[in-house]
């Protein structure tokens, strides 16, 4: 499913209070940590490349993909001056690479993306295929707690000039699904505006879930953290970084 159309092209616009570099170096601190010194990077749900811009500069040999062509034309602009980054058209359920990497990277809760458990457990086995003995998963999810209490059943308005929206949530605690409904409103002129919808969906994974899932995959060595910290995440933490190795 592609839930990305219009939306790629407001995306920057929108994560600008997002700290690229500072995730980078969250990253580069993490291969530090475990003692890993990665040369084949592949990067999961690249987005729009803001990311892999960092990883490329860097020099790491990067592979990346996204399911959106949107994001991934966006992506392209930022990074074909890198001679070391392929830009590829792919979904983190069923990708597949003749290939094996030191490192597989996904951030910006993407994994709550894969709404299905199946679907999730056969990306993380997909992920243990891909990497070499001894390769590092690094990922993030937004925490149970966040799309439940934070997010899910309300509502958030923003009016940032020439782009003005409103989010709407709902959360299903049969599903544990959390429907984001965004409205937008978007002017080139200051006068005249375009409206479109989106509607997006991420599941609610506790972390428990995902460190069985983890296993299942072929995981044994598994940690997680509050993102962007080496500590513990507690009842109210938002964002999880989990970092498993194969």
């Amino acid at each position: 499913m592609n839930i990305y159309n219009k939306f790629a092209y407001l995306y920057d616009d929108l994560m600008v209070d997002f700290d690229y570099e500072n995730w980078f170096n969250y990253i580069e601190n993490i291969f530090e940590k475990y003692n890993k010194n990665p040369k084949k990077v592949l990067e999961m749900a690249c987005g729009t490349g803001n990311l892999s811009y960092y990883l490329g500069k860097k020099g790491y040999k990067l592979t990346c993909f996204d399911l959106s062509e949107d994001m991934l034309s966006k992506a392209y602009e930022k990074l074909r001056r890198f001679k070391n980054v392929k830009l590829l058209n792919q979904d983190m359920v069923n990708f597949n690479f003749n290939e094996n990497f030191d490192a597989v990277i996904s951030i910006c809760d993407s994994i709550n993306y894969i709404i299905d458990e199946e679907d999730l457990i056969n990306t993380f086995k997909n992920v243990w295929h891909h990497l070499e003995e001894g390769g590092i998963f690094i990922f993030d999810i937004n925490s149970y707690y966040k799309l439940k209490y934070i997010i899910g059943h309300n509502t958030f308005v923003e009016d940032r000039g020439n782009i003005f929206y409103t989010w709407e949530n709902y959360f299903d605690e049969d599903t544990d699904i959390c429907d984001f409904y965004l409205t937008f409103f978007v002017s080139e002129d200051g006068e005249n505006f375009l409206r479109f919808n989106e509607e997006h969906r991420e599941k609610a994974y506790k972390t428990e879930e995902i460190v069985h899932m983890l296993k299942e995959a072929g995981f044994s060595k598994i940690d997680y953290y509050s993102a962007f910290t080496f500590d513990r995440p507690d009842e109210k933490t938002e964002r999880i970084n989990f970092v498993a190795i194969k």
